[in-house]
């Protein structure tokens, strides 16, 4: 960990913990970006679930 990134641990653990919460909630919110690519992945295997057990069931 670079000196840079442990100022940034040490400024963010000094905050309160409802100011942690935010970061927190802010950084996963980062991370949790929409993968279009995979979107369409599941969308074929719901379609393809579904059918299944349509076929299945009739």
């Amino acid at each position: 960990m670079t000196q840079v990134n442990r100022n940034i641990v040490e400024d963010a653990l000094s905050l309160s913990m409802n100011e942690r919460v935010e970061l927190v909630e802010k950084l996963l919110e980062s991370l949790d970006t929409p993968n279009a690519e995979l979107n369409v992945i599941w969308v074929q295997e719901s379609d393809t679930r579904i059918e299944a057990y349509e076929h299945m069931n009739n």
